[in-house]
């Protein structure tokens, strides 16, 4: 799994950069949330549902987004060019060695199910309905109460629904700790064999965005709505102008391109450069 960030800022929940005490504030977001959503969307099944929904559309929970496409990660890494002063980064994360490190509860259902992930429905199957503990406890105190019997703190992959078109185009899916407080970050620099980072050097963000720009990797493409629509022509206009030229391979032909705001504007052969690349054979 893989996940694309602008900058080497920790690698935290949007709960937690929101609030030092995430456990507390959590449940009064969500209850906020689900009272008011309901004039927009239907009405969801459970709490994981809703935790996913409210991720989906930026409401800061437990959950911590990644991809399942290194390239769709690389965009997220590149893409903002707020962050073009510095190092983007790429988080690897080993899905499998994650899943083996599952309580035996949870690894028994998912080897039922032949899955590394979870679902919203998995996840609500383990709530434990017959508690007099609050409905919020209720749903997502069971992740602690296996902490407190396994001895440590675990990760789950969860795949959400696919609410609308732009979490499938994104290849999304979330992950979230057992417990609300315990920081992704600092969880994995204890467990190293479990992910690793790459930097993405600052100096080659535009290069990226045009490489990713020819593989239909886009604002486009991912946002498949008004948002990608819109967020297209601002990106190219706030390329920088490249007035010098760059040169790459290209079905076996080397090819000059000339750009100007990252959208390239001509491509020759370089074996007869007034013949347009299209129609060399």
């Amino acid at each position: 799994m893989f996940r694309g960030q602008g900058s080497a800022a920790p690698l935290t929940t949007s709960l937690q950069r929101l609030s030092n005490r995430p456990q507390e504030v959590e449940r009064h977001l969500v209850r906020a949330f689900r009272q008011y959503a309901l004039a927009s969307v239907p009405a969801q099944p459970h709490l994981w549902a809703w935790l996913a929904l409210g991720q989906h559309h930026g409401l800061p929970t437990r959950l911590l987004d990644w991809r399942y496409s290194p390239l769709v990660a690389l965009h997220f890494a590149a893409s903002d060019g707020r962050h073009d002063h510095e190092d983007g980064v790429v988080w690897m994360l080993d899905s499998a060695a994650c899943a083996a490190r599952l309580p035996a509860p949870l690894s028994e259902l998912l080897t039922r199910e032949g899955s590394l992930v979870f679902t919203t429905d998995l996840l609500s199957s383990l709530s434990d309905g017959t508690s007099a503990a609050p409905p919020f406890d209720a749903e997502t105190g069971w992740p602690e109460q296996l902490e407190r019997e396994s001895g440590e703190p675990f990760l789950v992959l969860l795949e959400p629904p696919s609410i609308d078109q732009r979490i499938v185009q994104q290849a999304a899916l979330f992950a979230l700790l057992s417990s609300p407080d315990m920081i992704p970050e600092r969880w994995l620099q204890a467990r190293p064999h479990l992910a690793r980072r790459v930097v993405v050097p600052r100096e080659l963000k535009a290069e990226v965005r045009d490489r990713l720009d020819q593989f239909n990797v886009t604002e486009r493409t991912l946002f498949p709505d008004l948002h990608g629509l819109i967020r297209t022509p601002i990106e190219w206009a706030l390329q920088p102008v490249q007035s010098e030229r760059s040169e790459w391979e290209t079905n076996g032909f080397r090819t000059w391109s000339w750009q100007i705001g990252g959208v390239p504007i001509c491509q020759r052969n370089k074996r007869n450069p007034y013949e347009p690349l299209a129609t060399a054979v």
